[in-house]
């Protein structure tokens, strides 16, 4: 019995655990089936934390601290589109530097908040019936709004991805932006918008860090998350669903760290914290060794920013 109820905690925490991973991820599968990548997720998710967490305290609502962790996220989305759809920059160097930046601005936007608790986080809110179902109850249906929402995008964005014709679109541009463009399909337009989402999402993902999984603010809080995020998505082919089954491995390593802990386990809480990371680098090495499976599957216009004259 106690082995159960240790098993049934550990899964919940690993849904809790994976949640932000998972938004980031969910966001970079899509503006990379555009042909973008965005290495700037870690600092969008650093910046939504800071901006959400910064409303909420200020205004004593979570709606609002959404809304701005939102638009703001909106606004580096639509920095970065321009910088590398339009401006045709390297993808890879403005991200980073959009990382860089998003942490250096987050730590002044949170430089007066460190260790505060917020008024108003997102409760648990238990699915009348459904959490009483033994051990899946509580393990799935125990939850805030956030890990709900979560339920229905995984199979919404695989649906928008493989069966509709705006998925249709988004995979032909990732996969060959001239064929797209002569098909009467608008390249930059498509970009812009899922580039745009992509990092709406990563900032959710910070939003969810500072106004759910820890409610408080501490710098780099995300801790690395944004750039697991862009590994999963290589590890999950650009698939939606194995994302989340992905992020729920990566969480639960992470929340295994802490169980060990509580019950008194003699392994080094230093390792285990740096588990979901030696996790991430054996990943990428087992990527690298299928390295032509990942080609295939991979978008082939990824990093390659188009132009319309050299069509």
């Amino acid at each position: 019995m106690e082995m159960v109820t240790l098993l049934t905690a550990t899964l919940h925490a690993a849904i809790i655990s994976a949640t932000p991973i998972l938004y980031a991820a969910l966001g970079e599968i899509f503006a990379e089936r555009s042909g973008v990548l965005n290495l700037g997720v870690e600092g969008i998710m650093l910046v939504g934390a800071a901006t959400g967490f910064y409303t909420a305290v200020n205004s004593q609502s979570l709606l609002l601290g959404i809304l701005a962790t939102v638009a703001v996220s909106l606004l580096f989305g639509l920095i970065f589109s321009f910088i590398t759809i339009t401006l045709r920059a390297s993808q890879v160097v403005t991200g980073l530097v959009l990382t860089i930046f998003g942490t250096g601005l987050s730590a002044f936007l949170g430089k007066s908040m460190i260790g505060q608790a917020s008024p108003v986080i997102f409760h648990k809110i238990p699915v009348p019936v459904l959490s009483k179902i033994p051990i899946l109850g509580h393990v799935l249906f125990n939850h805030d709004m956030l890990v709900y929402v979560l339920y229905l995008l995984v199979p919404l964005s695989w649906f928008v991805i493989y069966r509709t014709r705006e998925g249709l679109n988004l995979r032909a541009v990732g996969e060959n932006p001239a064929a797209a463009d002569a098909l009467g399909i608008n390249v930059f337009a498509v970009r812009y918008f899922y580039v745009c989402l992509g990092s709406m999402f990563a900032g959710l993902a910070g939003a969810y860090l500072s106004l759910a999984y820890a409610p408080s603010w501490l710098e780099n809080m995300s801790a690395g998350r944004g750039w697991i995020a862009i590994v999963l998505v290589i590890f999950a082919t650009w698939n939606p669903v194995r994302a989340a089954l992905g992020a729920l491995i990566f969480g639960g390593v992470d929340v295994l760290g802490f169980k060990f802990q509580a019950r008194g386990i003699g392994i080094s809480p230093y390792f285990m914290r740096m588990l979901p990371y030696l996790i991430t680098i054996i990943v990428l090495i087992i990527i690298t060794a299928r390295s032509q499976m990942a080609k295939n599957l991979m978008p082939k216009a990824l990093t390659i920013p188009y132009d319309r004259e050299e069509r």
